[in-house]
């Protein structure tokens, strides 16, 4: 197992492109035990108690071996449903989610805001893009794990291997590689987890930093675009001809406008603290689902699916609930909490299992409820986010004009191959023979000799015509050799959907194992499979959430039934 003083040489940016998924399974005993000592061996300033909040003993938690761009084997552990370590060739590393929660774990250097856009784009940190603190730079050894944040906030915002010790770097005028970067804020791995913006740590010297008071640095420029300047120079003398990536989605000054960079609380229009937002998310969430979605017929309702299969989805789009951040940080004793008002009634029906049996729905707080309207201003704000909900395609049906039938619309203009609506063809097979005193012009039989196609447009984009009939999205039940039931759906990516996000949600509100792997005959095409009949959970999610026409699913019907075993 990697240890902080050993020098490692890792490959850089390692998700700075999308990874590809091998498997996504909850881990065993052993195996959570094996993790917890060496979080401990790896992370000897962790105390006993932080090592269990990270690695929790109960709480899901589970392994998701991927293959990064560059074809490397990772292995992710996720909690929560947020990647909180990741190992590589056996060496540990934590992700931006867990050092946001532990910020001094790793040496943590300081660079610009406007760096952070190289680094999303793959490239690693240069010396000149540092800025040196009035108590100096960290102590490193070449080699260790570092942790890099940003001027006027400690939040990490991504990790690196140190290319030479402190003293080298000084020596060297602060000229060179200094950190090979691993991981980033906004890269593939963090966009697997809630996609959460770093929080507003203040920094340990809260003086502007004078980079002249460092013994042995050189003098720097007196302005941000200097340093930026002298970091893309440095880069391409020292590197000798390897290519910096770039992140193309947005300019440096809108970089330094984006306010998920300065790590602001999810509702800038909102005053208070992010744990006081999150409490009052949590408890909105509560209160919609019990009112509107959580049914008497539903009680006992296990607490898990509560939180996953209602909690969730009444989260406003633009948000993430996340109870972690809230000051219950667990599930249960938010409950309690709202057990001790009166509101919910909940029981260890099974060891080491709590559901829900009783709910007061004539409950002041649940009958003063309404769903709150977003204010234009964070209306403007979701509208800009880089991560846009999900909205379904309009997919129309057309038609294909085959040799055989070329003469009957040849004279409309169209020839062999040409796409048209069935507006279309009747207009044209109507006007044909009106012209030449034919009968029966609305015969069915001419659509039926065409051959078909389809549509698909999603919002904002040109729309995307192909031949043939678009394939449903597909839910099959099947038995492996355990006798265990698994559901299998396939066909999510001509929808726009992610068969990877599918898979986190699902997990998450099923509160079951998932897969994602390539299905069986195809070459670019995958299937999530969960364990257990959840096709009442898949149902709901693409119905009620993502809103696709039922005529695009098939295999709903095999839901269990109420009462009946999975």
């Amino acid at each position: 197992m990697w240890s902080p003083s050993l020098p490692q040489a890792t490959p850089a940016d390692m998700f700075a492109k999308a990874f590809r998924v091998k498997s996504n399974t909850a881990i065993k005993g052993s195996d959570r035990r094996k993790l917890r000592a060496d979080v401990t061996a790896v992370f000897p300033t962790l105390g006993t108690d932080q090592v269990s909040e990270l690695v929790p003993g109960k709480e899901e938690l589970n392994i998701v071996k991927l293959y990064a761009h560059r074809g490397d084997a990772v292995t992710v552990y996720v909690s929560g449903g947020n990647p909180i370590l990741f190992e590589l060739e056996k060496n540990l590393y934590p992700t931006v989610y867990t050092l946001w929660s532990y910020p001094d774990l790793l040496p943590t250097f300081t660079t610009w805001p406007l760096v952070l856009e190289k680094l999303v784009g793959g490239a690693d940190l240069m010396l000149p893009g540092l800025v040196v603190p009035p108590a100096g730079l960290p102590q490193v050894q070449k080699g260790d794990l570092c942790a890099i944040a940003l001027v006027g906030n400690r939040a990490p915002v991504a990790i690196g291997v140190a290319a030479m010790s402190t003293a080298e770097m000084l020596t060297s005028g602060l000229k060179g590689r200094g950190f090979s970067v691993l991981h980033t804020y906004q890269d593939h791995l963090w966009r697997s987890g809630d996609k959460s913006s770093p929080p507003s740590i203040a920094p340990l010297a809260l003086d502007p930093p004078d980079l002249s008071e460092e013994k042995g640095s050189v003098q720097a420029d007196s302005t941000v675009q200097g340093d930026m300047r002298r970091l893309t120079l440095e880069g391409e003398e020292q590197e000798e001809g390897e290519v910096q990536q770039r992140c193309g989605e947005k300019s440096l000054s809108e970089a330094t406008e984006d306010p998920s960079v300065g790590g602001l609380n999810p509702d800038p229009t909102d005053s208070k603290t992010l744990q006081e937002q999150m409490d009052e998310l949590l408890q909105r969430c509560f209160l919609r689902a019990l009112k509107y979605r959580v049914k008497k017929a539903d009680l006992p309702l296990l607490t898990s699916t509560l939180l996953g299969s209602h909690m969730f989805s009444c989260c406003p789009e633009g948000r993430q609930l996340d109870i972690k951040k809230s000051s219950y940080k667990k599930l249960s004793k938010f409950l309690q909490h709202m057990q001790q008002e009166q509101i919910i009634q909940v029981q260890e029906l099974s060891k080491g299992v709590e559901s829900v049996v009783a709910v007061d729905w004539k409950h002041p707080r649940i009958t003063s409820f309404v769903i709150p309207e977003p204010s234009p201003t964070s209306q403007t704000i979701q509208e800009g986010s880089r991560e846009q909900p999900y909205h379904p395609p309009d997919i129309k049906s057309l038609y294909c004009v085959p040799a055989s039938m070329t003469l009957l619309f040849q004279e409309s203009g169209h020839k062999k191959g040409s796409i048209l609506e069935g507006s279309e063809v009747r207009t044209i097979v109507i006007n044909y023979a009106k012209k030449n005193d034919l009968v029966d012009a609305d015969n069915k039989k001419c659509l039926e000799k065409l051959q078909p196609a389809y549509q698909v447009t999603f919002p904002g984009q040109e729309p995307i015509v192909k031949k043939g009939k678009i394939c449903p999205i597909d839910i099959t039940l099947a038995q492996r050799a355990s006798n265990k039931k698994v559901t299998v759906v396939r066909n999510l990516e001509a929808y726009g959907l992610d068969p990877c996000s599918v898979a986190t949600i699902l997990q998450q509100r099923c509160q079951a194992s998932t897969t994602v792997t390539p299905a069986p005959g195809t070459k670019d095409i995958l299937q999530v499979q969960i364990q257990g009949n959840q096709i009442h959970h898949l149902g709901r999610l693409l119905l009620e959430e993502y809103r696709l026409p039922r005529k695009h699913i098939q295999g709903l019907e095999k839901a269990p039934k109420p009462g009946k075993k999975k």
